[in-house]
Protein backbone atom coordinates (compact mmCIF):
# COMPACT_ATOMS: atom_id res chain seq x y z
CA UNK A 1 0.00 0.00 0.00
CA UNK A 2 1.14 3.72 -0.84
CA UNK A 3 2.43 5.97 2.00
CA UNK A 4 -1.34 7.87 0.35
CA UNK A 5 -3.27 5.18 0.88
CA UNK A 6 -1.73 4.63 4.79
CA UNK A 7 -2.50 7.98 5.45
CA UNK A 8 -6.40 7.51 4.08
CA UNK A 9 -6.60 4.47 6.26
CA UNK A 10 -5.53 6.26 9.38
CA UNK A 11 -6.87 9.21 8.39
CA UNK A 12 -10.72 7.38 7.76
CA UNK A 13 -10.28 5.03 11.38
CA UNK A 14 -9.61 8.72 13.03
CA UNK A 15 -12.82 10.48 11.42
CA UNK A 16 -14.88 7.49 13.15
CA UNK A 17 -17.44 8.39 15.52
CA UNK A 18 -17.70 6.04 18.91
CA UNK A 19 -20.87 4.81 16.98
CA UNK A 20 -19.28 4.24 13.89
CA UNK A 21 -16.75 2.25 15.38
CA UNK A 22 -19.04 0.08 17.57
CA UNK A 23 -21.18 -0.36 13.40
CA UNK A 24 -17.85 -1.60 12.66
CA UNK A 25 -17.39 -4.18 15.56
CA UNK A 26 -21.07 -5.40 14.95
CA UNK A 27 -20.25 -5.92 11.70
CA UNK A 28 -17.21 -7.74 12.00
CA UNK A 29 -19.10 -10.01 14.12
CA UNK A 30 -21.94 -10.80 11.68
CA UNK A 31 -19.72 -11.63 8.85
CA UNK A 32 -17.82 -14.24 11.16
CA UNK A 33 -14.50 -12.86 11.83
CA UNK A 34 -13.07 -14.00 14.85
CA UNK A 35 -11.59 -11.62 17.67
CA UNK A 36 -7.74 -13.12 16.60
CA UNK A 37 -8.27 -11.64 12.97
CA UNK A 38 -5.77 -10.05 11.60
CA UNK A 39 -7.46 -6.39 10.03
CA UNK A 40 -9.41 -6.09 13.32
CA UNK A 41 -6.34 -6.14 15.60
CA UNK A 42 -4.78 -4.32 12.99
CA UNK A 43 -7.77 -1.40 13.55
CA UNK A 44 -7.65 -2.05 17.12
CA UNK A 45 -4.09 -0.80 17.34
CA UNK A 46 -4.54 1.89 14.78
CA UNK A 47 -7.60 3.45 16.61
CA UNK A 48 -5.62 3.52 19.70
CA UNK A 49 -2.29 5.21 17.90
CA UNK A 50 -2.21 9.24 18.07
CA UNK A 51 0.50 9.43 15.12
CA UNK A 52 0.40 6.24 12.35
CA UNK A 53 3.31 4.20 14.00
CA UNK A 54 4.20 0.84 11.98
CA UNK A 55 7.11 -0.02 13.64
CA UNK A 56 4.43 -0.56 17.08
CA UNK A 57 1.78 -2.17 14.38
CA UNK A 58 4.46 -5.15 13.49
CA UNK A 59 5.40 -5.63 17.27
CA UNK A 60 1.85 -5.51 18.21
CA UNK A 61 0.18 -8.25 16.25
CA UNK A 62 0.96 -11.10 14.06
CA UNK A 63 1.11 -9.34 11.01
CA UNK A 64 4.41 -9.60 8.98
CA UNK A 65 6.10 -6.65 6.97
CA UNK A 66 5.14 -8.54 3.49
CA UNK A 67 1.52 -9.04 4.93
CA UNK A 68 0.28 -5.24 6.13
CA UNK A 69 0.33 -3.88 2.87
CA UNK A 70 -2.95 -6.24 1.64
CA UNK A 71 -4.21 -6.07 5.16
CA UNK A 72 -4.38 -2.41 5.09
CA UNK A 73 -6.31 -2.88 1.60
CA UNK A 74 -8.42 -5.63 3.00
CA UNK A 75 -9.29 -3.43 6.22
CA UNK A 76 -10.26 0.02 4.43
CA UNK A 77 -12.44 -1.76 2.33
CA UNK A 78 -14.44 -3.85 5.04
CA UNK A 79 -14.42 0.03 6.83
CA UNK A 80 -16.28 1.17 4.00
CA UNK A 81 -18.63 -1.52 3.16
CA UNK A 82 -19.66 -1.14 7.36
CA UNK A 83 -20.11 2.64 6.56
CA UNK A 84 -22.47 2.15 3.44
CA UNK A 85 -24.77 0.37 5.67
CA UNK A 86 -25.04 2.21 8.76
CA UNK A 87 -28.20 4.34 8.47
CA UNK A 88 -26.95 7.36 9.45
CA UNK A 89 -25.20 7.38 6.29
CA UNK A 90 -27.69 6.66 4.22
CA UNK A 91 -29.36 8.85 1.89
CA UNK A 92 -31.15 9.10 -1.60
CA UNK A 93 -28.09 8.26 -4.16
CA UNK A 94 -26.92 5.63 -2.34
CA UNK A 95 -30.39 3.86 -1.90
CA UNK A 96 -30.45 4.20 -5.68
CA UNK A 97 -27.61 2.58 -6.29
CA UNK A 98 -28.74 0.06 -4.18
CA UNK A 99 -31.80 -0.56 -5.69
CA UNK A 100 -30.08 -0.41 -9.47
CA UNK A 101 -27.36 -2.99 -8.20
CA UNK A 102 -30.59 -5.67 -6.78
CA UNK A 103 -32.06 -5.28 -10.32
CA UNK A 104 -28.88 -6.45 -11.80
CA UNK A 105 -28.55 -9.62 -9.72
CA UNK A 106 -31.87 -10.46 -10.72
CA UNK A 107 -31.48 -9.52 -14.16
CA UNK A 108 -28.12 -11.93 -13.72
CA UNK A 109 -30.52 -14.40 -12.54
CA UNK A 110 -32.52 -14.58 -15.47
CA UNK A 111 -35.40 -12.91 -13.31
CA UNK A 112 -36.09 -10.38 -16.05
CA UNK A 113 -39.82 -9.33 -14.62
CA UNK A 114 -38.46 -8.87 -10.84
CA UNK A 115 -35.53 -6.55 -12.36
CA UNK A 116 -37.75 -4.71 -14.37
CA UNK A 117 -39.85 -4.03 -11.57
CA UNK A 118 -37.28 -2.44 -9.74
CA UNK A 119 -35.87 -0.34 -12.30
CA UNK A 120 -39.61 1.26 -12.83
CA UNK A 121 -39.60 2.14 -9.16
CA UNK A 122 -36.05 3.17 -8.85
CA UNK A 123 -36.54 4.93 -12.28
CA UNK A 124 -39.20 7.38 -10.19
CA UNK A 125 -37.63 7.69 -7.40
CA UNK A 126 -34.33 8.94 -9.69
CA UNK A 127 -36.32 11.14 -11.87
CA UNK A 128 -38.41 12.68 -8.19
CA UNK A 129 -34.91 13.49 -6.31
CA UNK A 130 -33.22 15.26 -9.85
CA UNK A 131 -30.58 11.93 -10.34
CA UNK A 132 -30.79 12.69 -14.06
CA UNK A 133 -27.62 10.66 -14.48
CA UNK A 134 -28.55 7.95 -12.32
CA UNK A 135 -32.10 8.09 -14.03
CA UNK A 136 -30.11 7.46 -17.58
CA UNK A 137 -28.04 4.83 -16.09
CA UNK A 138 -31.47 3.16 -15.32
CA UNK A 139 -33.29 3.57 -18.52
CA UNK A 140 -30.26 2.21 -20.48
CA UNK A 141 -30.27 -1.41 -18.38
CA UNK A 142 -34.06 -1.12 -19.55
CA UNK A 143 -32.99 -0.77 -22.73
CA UNK A 144 -30.89 -3.93 -22.67
CA UNK A 145 -33.64 -5.91 -20.76
CA UNK A 146 -36.26 -5.34 -23.05
CA UNK A 147 -34.13 -6.14 -25.97
CA UNK A 148 -33.58 -9.77 -24.62
CA UNK A 149 -37.02 -10.30 -23.05
CA UNK A 150 -39.79 -8.67 -24.23
CA UNK A 151 -42.61 -7.97 -21.96
CA UNK A 152 -45.22 -6.90 -23.71
CA UNK A 153 -46.32 -4.65 -21.38
CA UNK A 154 -46.96 -1.85 -22.92
CA UNK A 155 -47.26 -1.79 -27.21
CA UNK A 156 -45.00 1.17 -27.65
CA UNK A 157 -42.93 0.03 -24.69
CA UNK A 158 -39.59 0.85 -26.98
CA UNK A 159 -40.56 4.22 -28.14
CA UNK A 160 -41.50 5.58 -24.30
CA UNK A 161 -37.52 3.84 -23.69
CA UNK A 162 -36.32 6.10 -26.48
CA UNK A 163 -38.19 8.93 -26.02
CA UNK A 164 -37.15 9.24 -22.17
CA UNK A 165 -33.43 8.45 -23.36
CA UNK A 166 -33.49 11.47 -25.64
CA UNK A 167 -34.98 13.78 -23.12
CA UNK A 168 -32.32 13.25 -20.11
CA UNK A 169 -29.67 13.15 -22.50
CA UNK A 170 -30.33 16.42 -23.77
CA UNK A 171 -30.60 17.61 -19.69
CA UNK A 172 -27.94 16.06 -18.94
CA UNK A 173 -25.72 17.54 -22.01
CA UNK A 174 -27.03 21.03 -20.48
CA UNK A 175 -26.26 19.91 -17.43
CA UNK A 176 -22.70 18.78 -17.92
CA UNK A 177 -22.12 22.12 -19.85
CA UNK A 178 -23.38 24.40 -17.20
CA UNK A 179 -21.22 22.45 -14.67
CA UNK A 180 -18.21 23.05 -16.58
CA UNK A 181 -18.96 26.40 -16.94
CA UNK A 182 -19.28 27.25 -13.35
CA UNK A 183 -15.86 25.19 -12.39
CA UNK A 184 -13.88 26.64 -14.68
CA UNK A 185 -15.30 30.28 -13.79
CA UNK A 186 -14.32 28.78 -9.70
CA UNK A 187 -11.24 28.06 -10.55
CA UNK A 188 -10.48 31.66 -12.26
CA UNK A 189 -11.64 33.17 -9.24
CA UNK A 190 -9.81 31.40 -6.72
CA UNK A 191 -6.93 31.88 -8.83
CA UNK A 192 -6.74 35.93 -9.96
CA UNK A 193 -9.81 36.99 -7.78
CA UNK A 194 -12.09 40.03 -9.38
CA UNK A 195 -11.05 41.11 -12.90
CA UNK A 196 -8.57 43.66 -12.53
CA UNK A 197 -8.46 45.30 -15.93
CA UNK A 198 -11.08 46.39 -19.01
CA UNK A 199 -9.43 43.62 -20.77
CA UNK A 200 -9.86 41.22 -18.19
CA UNK A 201 -13.19 41.89 -17.82
CA UNK A 202 -14.16 41.95 -21.69
CA UNK A 203 -11.92 38.37 -21.71
CA UNK A 204 -14.16 36.57 -19.05
CA UNK A 205 -17.21 38.22 -20.81
CA UNK A 206 -16.31 36.57 -23.63
CA UNK A 207 -15.84 33.29 -22.24
CA UNK A 208 -18.57 33.46 -20.29
CA UNK A 209 -20.90 34.22 -23.61
CA UNK A 210 -19.05 31.45 -25.82
CA UNK A 211 -19.35 28.72 -23.04
CA UNK A 212 -22.88 29.72 -21.80
CA UNK A 213 -25.03 26.93 -23.60
CA UNK A 214 -28.40 28.21 -25.26
CA UNK A 215 -31.16 27.13 -22.72
CA UNK A 216 -34.75 27.75 -22.49
CA UNK A 217 -35.05 27.78 -18.60
CA UNK A 218 -38.93 26.66 -18.44
CA UNK A 219 -37.20 22.91 -19.71
CA UNK A 220 -35.02 23.10 -17.23
CA UNK A 221 -35.19 21.26 -14.37
CA UNK A 222 -33.70 21.78 -10.50
CA UNK A 223 -30.32 20.61 -11.72
CA UNK A 224 -29.94 22.41 -14.62
CA UNK A 225 -31.29 25.62 -13.06
CA UNK A 226 -28.38 25.35 -10.13
CA UNK A 227 -25.96 25.19 -12.20
CA UNK A 228 -27.00 28.02 -14.52
CA UNK A 229 -27.13 30.09 -11.30
CA UNK A 230 -23.99 29.14 -10.25
CA UNK A 231 -22.34 29.74 -13.70
CA UNK A 232 -24.09 33.42 -13.46
CA UNK A 233 -23.20 33.90 -10.16
CA UNK A 234 -19.03 33.20 -10.42
CA UNK A 235 -19.62 35.35 -13.51
CA UNK A 236 -20.68 38.35 -11.60
CA UNK A 237 -18.07 38.10 -8.54
CA UNK A 238 -15.50 38.12 -11.18
CA UNK A 239 -16.61 41.26 -13.01
CA UNK A 240 -17.63 42.69 -9.86
CA UNK A 241 -21.61 42.77 -10.59
CA UNK A 242 -23.20 42.32 -7.09
CA UNK A 243 -25.71 43.22 -7.30
CA UNK A 244 -26.57 40.47 -9.84
CA UNK A 245 -24.68 38.54 -7.47
CA UNK A 246 -27.47 39.00 -4.84
CA UNK A 247 -30.22 38.15 -7.70
CA UNK A 248 -28.51 34.51 -8.89
CA UNK A 249 -27.96 33.61 -5.38
CA UNK A 250 -31.48 34.73 -4.06
CA UNK A 251 -32.76 32.47 -7.35
CA UNK A 252 -30.54 30.25 -6.06
CA UNK A 253 -32.04 29.73 -3.07
CA UNK A 254 -35.61 30.14 -4.08
CA UNK A 255 -35.06 27.09 -6.51
CA UNK A 256 -34.81 24.93 -3.31
CA UNK A 257 -37.93 26.59 -1.98
CA UNK A 258 -39.30 25.38 -5.14
CA UNK A 259 -38.23 22.06 -4.85
CA UNK A 260 -37.93 21.39 -0.75
CA UNK A 261 -37.60 17.68 -0.69
CA UNK A 262 -34.28 18.22 -2.21
CA UNK A 263 -32.57 20.26 0.36
CA UNK A 264 -31.88 17.05 2.02
CA UNK A 265 -30.19 15.11 -0.96
CA UNK A 266 -28.04 18.41 -2.02
CA UNK A 267 -27.40 20.13 1.48
CA UNK A 268 -23.92 21.44 0.72
CA UNK A 269 -25.49 23.12 -2.51
CA UNK A 270 -28.25 24.39 -0.43
CA UNK A 271 -25.92 25.79 2.47
CA UNK A 272 -23.33 27.23 -0.24
CA UNK A 273 -26.28 29.42 -1.66
CA UNK A 274 -26.95 30.82 1.67
CA UNK A 275 -23.39 32.09 2.28
CA UNK A 276 -23.34 33.46 -1.18
CA UNK A 277 -26.35 35.32 -0.76
CA UNK A 278 -24.11 36.53 2.12
CA UNK A 279 -21.55 37.74 0.55
CA UNK A 280 -23.01 39.62 -1.76
CA UNK A 281 -25.08 41.23 0.34
CA UNK A 282 -21.28 42.07 2.51
CA UNK A 283 -20.20 43.52 -0.88
CA UNK A 284 -23.50 45.56 -1.22
CA UNK A 285 -22.87 46.69 2.19
CA UNK A 286 -26.69 46.16 3.21
CA UNK A 287 -25.53 45.02 7.02
CA UNK A 288 -29.42 44.98 8.18
CA UNK A 289 -30.47 42.39 5.76
CA UNK A 290 -26.71 41.04 5.82
CA UNK A 291 -27.60 40.08 9.93
CA UNK A 292 -30.82 38.83 9.12
CA UNK A 293 -29.17 36.21 6.72
CA UNK A 294 -26.93 34.93 8.85
CA UNK A 295 -28.99 34.55 11.78
CA UNK A 296 -31.51 32.44 9.05
CA UNK A 297 -28.88 30.53 8.49
CA UNK A 298 -27.62 29.70 11.36
CA UNK A 299 -31.19 28.48 12.74
CA UNK A 300 -31.30 26.41 9.17
CA UNK A 301 -28.29 24.86 10.02
CA UNK A 302 -30.87 23.13 13.23
CA UNK A 303 -32.55 22.26 10.56
CA UNK A 304 -33.23 18.25 10.48
CA UNK A 305 -33.47 18.36 6.80
CA UNK A 306 -29.64 18.47 6.64
CA UNK A 307 -27.61 16.00 7.62
CA UNK A 308 -25.31 16.26 11.03
CA UNK A 309 -22.05 14.84 9.27
CA UNK A 310 -18.21 15.88 9.12
CA UNK A 311 -18.73 17.73 5.71
CA UNK A 312 -21.94 19.68 6.65
CA UNK A 313 -20.43 20.61 10.46
CA UNK A 314 -16.77 21.85 8.86
CA UNK A 315 -18.67 23.69 5.80
CA UNK A 316 -21.24 25.22 8.61
CA UNK A 317 -18.06 26.46 10.44
CA UNK A 318 -16.62 28.37 7.22
CA UNK A 319 -19.70 30.10 6.31
CA UNK A 320 -20.69 31.01 9.76
CA UNK A 321 -17.49 32.27 11.26
CA UNK A 322 -16.69 33.73 8.28
CA UNK A 323 -19.42 35.56 7.77
CA UNK A 324 -19.33 36.87 11.69
CA UNK A 325 -16.40 38.05 11.13
CA UNK A 326 -17.80 40.41 7.57
CA UNK A 327 -20.68 41.36 9.97
CA UNK A 328 -18.32 42.58 12.60
CA UNK A 329 -16.49 44.72 9.56
CA UNK A 330 -19.58 46.04 8.18
CA UNK A 331 -20.31 47.15 11.73
CA UNK A 332 -17.03 48.67 12.66
CA UNK A 333 -17.03 46.26 15.28
CA UNK A 334 -13.48 45.61 16.29
CA UNK A 335 -13.18 45.28 19.73
CA UNK A 336 -12.83 41.99 21.85
CA UNK A 337 -12.21 39.79 18.91
CA UNK A 338 -10.12 37.71 21.01
CA UNK A 339 -12.68 35.30 21.56
CA UNK A 340 -13.92 34.83 18.18
CA UNK A 341 -10.35 34.59 16.79
CA UNK A 342 -9.63 31.28 19.78
CA UNK A 343 -13.02 29.97 18.33
CA UNK A 344 -11.75 29.94 15.09
CA UNK A 345 -8.41 28.93 15.49
CA UNK A 346 -9.90 25.72 17.20
CA UNK A 347 -12.17 24.58 14.83
CA UNK A 348 -9.47 25.25 11.97
CA UNK A 349 -7.88 22.94 14.12
CA UNK A 350 -10.34 20.52 14.51
CA UNK A 351 -11.37 20.99 10.85
CA UNK A 352 -8.46 21.27 9.03
CA UNK A 353 -8.22 18.24 7.07
CA UNK A 354 -11.79 19.21 5.42
CA UNK A 355 -11.18 22.67 4.71
CA UNK A 356 -8.75 23.46 1.72
CA UNK A 357 -5.83 25.88 3.00
CA UNK A 358 -7.34 28.54 0.51
CA UNK A 359 -10.02 29.18 3.23
CA UNK A 360 -7.70 28.93 6.00
CA UNK A 361 -5.94 31.84 4.27
CA UNK A 362 -9.03 34.27 3.96
CA UNK A 363 -9.49 33.60 7.16
CA UNK A 364 -6.42 34.51 8.32
CA UNK A 365 -6.78 37.47 6.16
CA UNK A 366 -9.97 38.33 8.17
CA UNK A 367 -8.53 38.20 11.50
CA UNK A 368 -6.06 40.22 10.23
CA UNK A 369 -8.26 42.96 9.36
CA UNK A 370 -10.21 42.51 12.61
CA UNK A 371 -7.34 42.99 14.67
CA UNK A 372 -5.31 46.19 12.64
CA UNK A 373 -9.23 47.80 13.26
CA UNK A 374 -9.02 47.40 16.70
CA UNK A 375 -5.09 48.76 16.89
CA UNK A 376 -3.68 45.85 17.83
CA UNK A 377 -0.89 45.42 14.65
CA UNK A 378 1.19 42.99 16.74
CA UNK A 379 -1.53 40.08 16.22
CA UNK A 380 -2.44 41.90 12.62
CA UNK A 381 1.34 41.10 11.53
CA UNK A 382 1.00 38.22 13.19
CA UNK A 383 -1.88 36.54 10.91
CA UNK A 384 -0.52 38.57 7.58
CA UNK A 385 2.61 36.61 8.15
CA UNK A 386 1.23 33.39 7.76
CA UNK A 387 -0.37 33.95 4.39
CA UNK A 388 2.71 35.76 2.78
CA UNK A 389 5.41 33.31 4.62
CA UNK A 390 2.93 30.38 2.74
CA UNK A 391 4.79 29.54 -0.24
CA UNK A 392 3.35 25.83 -0.96
CA UNK A 393 -0.28 27.03 -1.47
CA UNK A 394 -1.02 28.33 -4.88
CA UNK A 395 -3.66 31.17 -3.71
CA UNK A 396 -5.42 34.05 -5.18
CA UNK A 397 -3.46 36.22 -6.52
CA UNK A 398 -5.52 39.35 -5.32
CA UNK A 399 -4.99 38.07 -1.24
CA UNK A 400 -1.42 37.65 -1.51
CA UNK A 401 -1.32 41.68 -2.90
CA UNK A 402 -3.43 42.88 -0.50
CA UNK A 403 -2.02 40.93 2.32
CA UNK A 404 1.12 42.54 1.61
CA UNK A 405 -0.18 46.23 1.66
CA UNK A 406 -2.17 45.59 4.85
CA UNK A 407 1.19 44.57 6.65
CA UNK A 408 3.07 47.53 5.14
CA UNK A 409 0.28 49.84 6.60
CA UNK A 410 0.24 47.34 9.66
CA UNK A 411 4.48 48.16 10.21
CA UNK A 412 4.13 51.98 10.00
CA UNK A 413 0.92 52.23 12.76
CA UNK A 414 2.94 49.72 15.37
CA UNK A 415 6.20 51.82 14.72
CA UNK A 416 8.40 49.48 12.70
CA UNK A 417 10.08 51.97 10.65
CA UNK A 418 13.15 49.44 10.43
CA UNK A 419 11.16 46.90 8.67
CA UNK A 420 9.10 48.96 6.37
CA UNK A 421 11.81 49.97 3.76
CA UNK A 422 13.19 46.52 3.09
CA UNK A 423 9.02 45.64 3.23
CA UNK A 424 7.95 47.96 0.28
CA UNK A 425 10.89 46.74 -1.73
CA UNK A 426 9.43 43.44 -1.48
CA UNK A 427 5.83 44.20 -1.99
CA UNK A 428 7.03 46.62 -5.37
CA UNK A 429 8.67 43.36 -6.34
CA UNK A 430 5.50 40.77 -5.72
CA UNK A 431 3.14 43.38 -7.61
CA UNK A 432 5.01 43.99 -10.53
CA UNK A 433 5.50 40.44 -10.84
CA UNK A 434 2.26 39.53 -10.20
CA UNK A 435 0.99 42.42 -12.86
CA UNK A 436 -0.93 43.96 -10.14
CA UNK A 437 0.17 47.39 -9.47
CA UNK A 438 -2.76 49.67 -10.17
CA UNK A 439 -3.32 53.16 -8.66
CA UNK A 440 -4.49 52.59 -5.23
CA UNK A 441 -1.72 50.04 -5.16
CA UNK A 442 1.12 53.18 -6.38
CA UNK A 443 -0.22 55.77 -3.97
CA UNK A 444 -0.27 53.61 -1.36
CA UNK A 445 3.28 52.40 -1.92
CA UNK A 446 4.37 55.95 -2.74
CA UNK A 447 3.05 57.47 0.05
CA UNK A 448 4.65 55.22 3.07
CA UNK A 449 7.98 55.11 1.08
CA UNK A 450 8.21 59.11 1.78
CA UNK A 451 6.32 59.09 5.51
CA UNK A 452 10.55 59.17 6.58
CA UNK A 453 10.93 62.27 5.14
CA UNK A 454 7.74 64.21 6.37
CA UNK A 455 7.74 66.25 9.54
CA UNK A 456 5.41 65.42 12.33
CA UNK A 457 3.83 68.82 11.28
CA UNK A 458 3.06 67.76 8.15
CA UNK A 459 2.02 64.11 8.73
CA UNK A 460 -1.84 65.22 8.22
CA UNK A 461 -1.31 67.19 4.87
CA UNK A 462 0.42 64.19 3.89
CA UNK A 463 -2.41 61.66 4.97
CA UNK A 464 -5.34 65.04 3.26
CA UNK A 465 -3.77 64.77 0.05
CA UNK A 466 -3.56 60.73 -0.21
CA UNK A 467 -7.46 60.75 0.78
CA UNK A 468 -8.46 63.55 -1.84
CA UNK A 469 -6.09 61.20 -4.64
CA UNK A 470 -7.83 57.89 -3.20
CA UNK A 471 -11.53 58.88 -3.00
CA UNK A 472 -12.48 59.50 -6.40
CA UNK A 473 -11.23 56.25 -7.25
CA UNK A 474 -13.42 54.24 -4.53
CA UNK A 475 -16.15 53.54 -7.15
CA UNK A 476 -13.39 53.15 -10.23
CA UNK A 477 -14.90 50.44 -12.26
CA UNK A 478 -11.48 48.42 -11.32
CA UNK A 479 -9.49 50.36 -8.51
CA UNK A 480 -12.72 49.24 -6.01
CA UNK A 481 -11.74 45.49 -5.72
CA UNK A 482 -8.85 47.34 -3.48
CA UNK A 483 -11.37 48.62 -0.68
CA UNK A 484 -12.71 45.73 -0.91
CA UNK A 485 -10.19 44.52 1.11
CA UNK A 486 -8.67 47.18 2.93
CA UNK A 487 -10.96 50.54 3.91
CA UNK A 488 -8.22 52.41 2.76
CA UNK A 489 -10.39 55.88 3.30
CA UNK A 490 -11.46 55.07 6.77
CA UNK A 491 -8.36 54.13 8.18
CA UNK A 492 -6.73 57.58 6.41
CA UNK A 493 -9.75 59.50 8.20
CA UNK A 494 -9.10 58.60 11.13
CA UNK A 495 -5.25 59.78 10.67
CA UNK A 496 -6.50 62.81 9.92
CA UNK A 497 -9.05 63.39 12.64
CA UNK A 498 -7.20 61.11 15.22
CA UNK A 499 -10.20 58.74 16.37
CA UNK A 500 -9.79 54.84 16.08
CA UNK A 501 -10.36 53.46 12.35
CA UNK A 502 -13.31 51.29 13.84
CA UNK A 503 -15.10 54.52 15.42
CA UNK A 504 -14.91 56.22 11.66
CA UNK A 505 -16.48 52.59 9.77
CA UNK A 506 -19.21 52.26 12.38
CA UNK A 507 -20.08 56.04 11.98
CA UNK A 508 -20.15 54.80 8.08
CA UNK A 509 -22.15 51.57 8.84
CA UNK A 510 -24.96 53.47 10.92
CA UNK A 511 -25.24 56.10 8.37
CA UNK A 512 -25.61 53.08 5.20
CA UNK A 513 -28.82 51.43 7.84
CA UNK A 514 -30.63 54.90 8.11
Amino acid sequence: MTNDLTDNLFSLIKSLSPSEKRQFSLYVGRIGVNSDSKFLNLFKIMSRQKQYDEKSILESTRITKQQLSNIKAHLYKQLLISLRLNPVHQSVPINIREQMDFSYILYRKGLYKQSLKILEKVKATALHYEEKVMAYEILEWEKIIESQYITRSTHNRAETLVSETQELTELNLISGKLSNLSLQLYNIFLKTGHARTQEESNSIREFFKQALPDVDIKKLGFREKLWLYKAHLWYNFITQNFLSCYRYSSKWIDLFAEYPHLVSVHPVSYLKGNHYLLESLFYLNHTELFEKTLKRLEETLKNPKIPDDDNIASLSFLYVYSNKLNLRFMKGDFSNGDLLVEKIQKKIKKYGSRIDGHHIMIFYYKIASLYFGDGNYQRCIEFLNKIIDNKSLEMREDLMCFSRILSLVAHYEAGKDYHLESLIKSTFKYLIKMNDMHEVQKEMIKFLRNLSEVSPLEIKDEFRKLHSTLKPLENHPYERRAFLYLDILSWLESNIENRPVAEIIAEKAKLVSR
